[in-house]
């Protein structure tokens, strides 16, 4: 199942997608699998030359009655590719967010794209253009 984040799509210009896999336990797979998850308030920064998402929701049964909801989550990028985003991120003033959350096979993956804040008059005409 493809859980997508609308509002990033909507707020942001995409300039680079990528896809990175995620460090999960089997309770965050699952719920995931089953769609339980919302990307709206999340977002990627860069650490110690890892990538971690922070804020991801994801609603998950446990049994303990633990909430880490919006506990921060490593992805797994190659290391080449994180020092491409950090020098274009750096560069050029970008962003990391995730576009969506899907299955390949057994594994999560997560789409990020680096984006730019689009402008008043760039949302409004992209919602004329949608209309």
């Amino acid at each position: 199942m493809k859980t997508i984040n609308k509002r990033a799509r909507a707020r942001y210009e995409v300039i680079k997608r990528l896809e990175a896999g995620v460090v999960l336990n089997r309770a965050e797979a699952k719920a995931i699998q089953n769609g339980r998850v919302d990307l709206s308030r999340s977002f990627a920064k860069i650490l110690n030359g890892e990538i971690f998402l922070i804020n991801m929701q994801v609603h998950a049964r446990t049994d303990f009655g633990s909430n880490e909801n919006g506990r921060t989550r490593k992805l797994l990028v190659h290391r080449s590719e994180i020092e491409n985003l950090l020098l274009s991120m750096k560069s050029r003033k970008l962003t990391l967010v995730p576009l969506g959350v899907y299955n390949k096979g057994r594994l999560v993956k997560i789409e990020l794209a680096l984006v730019r804040d689009k402008l008043k008059h760039e949302k409004r005409e992209s919602l004329r253009r949608r209309d």
